[in-house]
């Protein structure tokens, strides 16, 4: 697990318990979220204006509801994810109708900007092949692969976000990739 990505659950526990009563502390949890938070909703909506909006919701519910914040021993953000998914929910069903974030677009930074050109185009056009197989999953699989490769969160942290067992996000996961794998290689043996 990344240095950045560990919580100190003791501490995060404390803080959400004082923000119960300070809005200082609200602030700080605040802080420290709104950049994921935000960075999910965007890739759910496509649209800086809507996720921008989306984000002071999510914000907004759970400084109202942190009364009713329990910690069942996965990070505060589960909660908000959670939170988070229901608003971008209603905010399509209140539309009535589904504007699909195509990651066509995504950019994926070169890592390695001393290859040649050669390797650059290959990676590339890779790249592209993957976003277009992964934009074709139906929006749960994508969100999952947006949840579990973008926002690098836990099963767990996934589960409380689709409202679903720890198991079945595992075997959610288990299909998407089974489905990407089955795809790539039936386009590799369509191409021979």
């Amino acid at each position: 697990m990344a240095e950045d990505k560990k919580v100190d659950l003791t501490e995060e526990v404390a803080l959400i318990n004082e923000a119960r009563t300070n809005p200082d502390a609200f602030g700080l949890l605040y802080e420290r979220y709104v950049g994921k938070i935000y960075n999910y909703v965007f890739f759910r909506v496509g649209n800086a204006n809507d996720a921008e909006d989306l984000t002071a919701k999510v914000f907004f519910k759970a400084l109202n509801s942190i009364g009713t914040y329990r910690h069942l021993g996965l990070p505060f953000s589960a909660w908000l994810y959670r939170i988070a998914h229901n608003l971008v929910a209603n905010h399509y069903r209140d539309r009535a109708k589904v504007t699909e974030v195509s990651i066509e677009n995504l950019v994926i930074p070169d890592s390695s900007r001393t290859s040649s050109p050669e390797v650059y185009l290959s990676k590339k056009q890779d790249n592209t092949y993957l976003l277009s197989l992964i934009n074709d999953l139906t929006p749960q699989k994508r969100e999952l692969i947006i949840l579990k490769f973008v926002q690098k969160l836990s099963n767990a942290e996934i589960a409380v976000i689709f409202g679903k067992t720890e198991g079945a996000i595992k075997s959610l996961y288990h299909r998407t990739l089974t489905e990407l794998k089955d795809r790539a290689k039936g386009d590799y043996e369509t191409r021979i």
